[in-house]
Parts: C-alpha cells; sequence; structure tokens
C-alpha cells in the first residue's frame, strides 16, 4: 500500500480537515463508540489523534494501528498522545498481541485499501483482535453516482474559499481518486489519493467471511435512520459471543 499521508500532507492534515475537529461533530463521534466499548479500544488508522484523543478522554482505553510514520509524528506533539500506543503498521494486516471490545475505523478510511482483498483482509484483522461480543465499527461514505452522466467520470465534491475537490470514478472496477487543491497561508498545494468504494451489503458480505454479524445501520453518528438517500453509513458489526451450531 503507497503512503499518501507522509511529508506535507501529514504536517497540514488537520488545517486541512478542520471541518472533521469541529467539537459537536467529535462529541457524537465519540459518544457513538464509548457507547460500543467496553472500556477499550483499538483505531486502524488512527492518523493525528482525531477521534482517538477525545475518546481516551471519555475514559476508553485507546490503542492505535498507522500506515504513516508522519502522521504518528503529528499524533504524538498532542497533550495526553503518550497514553495511547501506537503500532506503525498496515490495518489490514499487522496484528496486536491482545483482543478489543471495540474497532473502529472512521471517516472513510477503508477505502484507502484500494482492493478488495485488502478491504476482507481488514475486516478479517478486525475480527482477529475483537473479544466475544465485541464490535466493529465503520464510518463510511456512499458515492452518489446519480450525479455522474452517461460517459463521465468526474464529479465536483467541494468548493470553497480554500479547497476545491473533484473525486475521479471507475464504476467498472470501483475504484477512484480524489483530487484536492488546497489554498493554505496563500499558497496552493495539489494531491490525489486513490480509494476504492464498496457498498453496505458488500462490506456485509466481508463481515461475514470474517465470521461478524451486522448489529446495526445508521446514516451518521446522530443515529438518523439509513435509507437509499443517504450519503453516509455509520455500521456496527458484532462478533458472537459464541459459534454458530453451538
Amino acid at each position: 500500500m503507497d503512503n499518501h499521508f507522509d511529508g506535507v500532507t501529514a504536517e497540514q492534515y488537520d488545517r486541512t480537515s478542520a471541518a472533521m475537529f469541529e467539537p459537536a461533530l467529535l462529541h457524537r463521534t465519540t459518544s457513538f463508540l464509548a457507547a460500543h466499548a467496553r472500556g477499550d479500544a483499538l483505531e486502524f488508522a488512527i492518523g493525528t489523534g482525531r477521534v482517538a484523543l477525545p475518546l481516551a478522554e471519555q475514559g476508553v482505553a485507546v490503542e492505535g494501528i498507522e500506515f504513516s510514520p508522519a502522521m504518528v509524528g503529528q499524533f504524538h506533539s498532542k497533550p495526553g498522545s503518550e497514553s495511547i500506543p501506537v503500532t506503525i503498521g498496515d490495518m489490514s494486516t499487522t496484528r496486536l498481541d491482545r483482543t478489543f471490545s471495540l474497532v473502529y475505523l472512521v471517516w472513510n478510511t477503508i477505502s484507502n485499501l484500494t482492493t478488495q482483498d485488502a478491504q476482507v483482509a481488514c475486516f478479517q484483522n478486525a475480527a482477529d483482535h475483537l473479544q466475544p461480543g465485541g464490535r466493529f465499527v465503520i464510518e463510511l461514505w456512499i458515492p452518489d453516482l446519480r450525479r455522474l452522466l452517461p460517459g463521465e467520470r468526474r464529479v465536483l465534491c467541494d468548493v470553497s474559499d480554500h479547497h476545491v475537490g473533484v473525486d475521479e470514478i471507475d464504476t467498472a472496477t470501483q475504484a477512484g481518486t480524489s483530487h484536492h487543491w488546497f489554498t493554505i497561508d496563500g499558497t496552493t498545494r495539489h494531491e490525489s489519493v486513490p480509494w476504492r468504494y464498496a457498498w453496505p451489503a458488500e462490506l456485509d458480505l466481508m463481515a461475514r467471511l470474517a465470521g461478524l454479524e451486522l448489529l446495526e445501520r445508521w446514516a451518521d453518528w446522530d443515529r438518523t435512520p439509513f435509507t437509499c438517500d443517504s450519503t453516509s453509513h455509520v455500521s456496527v458489526w458484532e462478533r458472537p459471543v459464541t459459534s454458530r451450531g453451538t
């Protein structure tokens, strides 16, 4: 897996993602996660600690796995990070020597695994880290392919004073690339990040392959009902306390 989150991307990550650090959003996110944890949690792709740090403040013992050493460097510059162990590694293959009551993966990050095989492996890795009765939570966007006219592959996803984003989508392979132009301190920077989208039903099958069962699905952290018009989902799968047939 290529590392698209080192260097200047890591240095400016919090600033270019400022809306995701909005206190009310983080409160809803961490309250949801804390309700599914039984005291401890493992975050896949912990990044700069956007969610892990406030979740730990709620009394959850958090650990993390992160692919980018530069993102971990940014994380370690923040107060409270010293109490959260982080292992450098790929979230689809890196195995810790303990299990947790909760594993979670937020803000579309599973799509950074750009093959179906890698996403399947991520589900298996999550299941391997779960205690019986433990939960795996994913937050993921749903691409609005209805905006693509026949023959088109690009759609404008964001325009603001400091950011322009364009998604390039191949519906035949479910592969895409997000192109971003950020303007910070008068300087414009471009970056492109590849991804693979997966529909909720496809994720449910990945979960079943890993021995997990769908517990609940919402449109957001507020538990808004999930419908055909939802643009994202927060899904919770559970590792059964007992195996099927026992």
